[in-house]
């Protein structure tokens, strides 16, 4: 028995060693491909680098950081008058005078620039930030981010519950889904552009206007209020496909037999979706939430093709400073944040959404 014993200890010594030689090159390659980038961005972002130039960067430590999430708040109370010490108002609209933003927030060592203020019981509440555009690219990033999630996991579903019931034209009606998802983001990008366009060549101009709304001109991936609710429209008409068919083969693996056996039990649809479809779905779900959270948080194309500078999204932000500022140090310190981001968000998910359990479960 001891030598049997040891003959397989020293098997299985031979097979580990082997399946460390066979996964080395896969690590060389992620070693080169992936680590070595990511590696030299962090010295880089630490630096005061310029793209396509001879001088020699110089070291900056924390300066790049710090001037891209740079905020400060502000409270401020209302004006009032030196003689009398009651409050000013505005004559035409009765409302309290506040101090202007400019004057409120720092200007020296470093300058801060209003981002946004609003009002908290009888105060002024005014922030600033060192790199305003930095922080509103994080904010419209967040806010696409969890508009488009959200909907494209719920219209997803219940396209998929739809697909997988049997009816004539369920797999010409697949096919027709898969369209939007299959048009490269670039084209289908250009296309909505075109759709929005301010003038008559523009769909949406022309069909308002036949329907007597509007005079054919308006601007709107012009107007603030309709640019991300548009971006995230685009988007969920590309993507939604995606979640859909990911969902769908979640469908397939649950087994007919619960639902056989739960309608014979009287459960109703409603029931057997939330006892049965909804929990045997919980990992393709999550796996389908933590792929499009991460596409979706480096959103790049969509945001440069269709609005360019008008609006950022933080990869386009990142592409703006490195392209046309020139500040490879800094695009690499706002390249570094959204990796953290990233991270951040996929680590809150495998902890939230219960990879770990059910691995041990297995």
């Amino acid at each position: 028995m001891k030598q049997l014993r040891d003959s397989l200890s020293h098997a299985a010594r031979i097979e580990q060693r082997s399946a460390y030689l066979l996964v080395t090159p896969a690590l060389l390659v992620v070693l080169v491909v992936a680590i070595y980038p990511l590696g030299s961005g962090l010295l880089k972002s630490f630096t005061d680098e310029t793209f396509a130039s001879d001088r020699a960067p110089a070291y900056v430590g924390l300066r790049n950081y710090s001037s891209l999430l740079g905020v400060a708040v502000r409270i401020t109370k209302p004006l009032t008058d030196l003689a009398t010490g009651a409050a000013l108002t505005d004559s035409r609209t009765g409302a309290p005078k506040y101090p202007s933003p400019d004057d409120v927030l720092p200007r020296r060592p470093v300058r801060y620039s209003p981002l946004g203020e609003f009002s908290v019981l009888g105060t002024r509440v005014v922030v600033g930030a060192r790199d305003p555009a930095f922080i509103l690219a994080i904010l419209n990033t967040l806010a696409f981010t969890l508009i488009t999630i959200s909907f494209e996991v719920t219209l997803g579903t219940l396209l998929a519950l739809l697909l997988q019931r049997r009816f004539r034209g369920r797999g010409a009606l697949r096919a027709i889904m898969l369209v939007p998802w299959a048009i490269p983001t670039v084209i289908s990008s250009r296309m909505w552009a075109w759709m929005f366009a301010s003038t008559r060549a523009g769909f949406f101009n022309v069909i308002l206007q036949c329907a007597g709304i509007g005079n054919g001109q308006i601007p709107f991936l012009e107007i603030k209020g309709w640019q991300l609710p548009i971006m995230c429209m685009i988007d969920i008409w590309k993507t939604t496909p995606f979640m859909t068919l990911l969902v769908l083969a979640g469908l397939q693996l649950i087994p007919l037999e619960l639902y056989e056996a739960a309608e014979v039990d009287g459960v109703t649809r409603t029931r057997r979706f939330w006892r049965i479809t909804l929990p045997l779905l919980r990992q393709t779900l999550a796996v389908a939430l933590v792929f499009r959270t991460l596409d979706a948080l480096r959103v790049f194309d969509l945001f440069q093709i269709v609005l360019g500078e008008s609006r950022y999204s933080m990869a386009s932000y990142t592409y703006y400073q490195l392209i046309q500022n020139r500040a490879a140090g800094y695009s690499a310190a706002s390249g570094v944040i959204i990796f953290l981001l990233i991270f951040g968000f996929a680590v809150l998910y495998t902890r939230i959404l219960g990879f770990q359990a059910a691995s041990h479960q297995e």
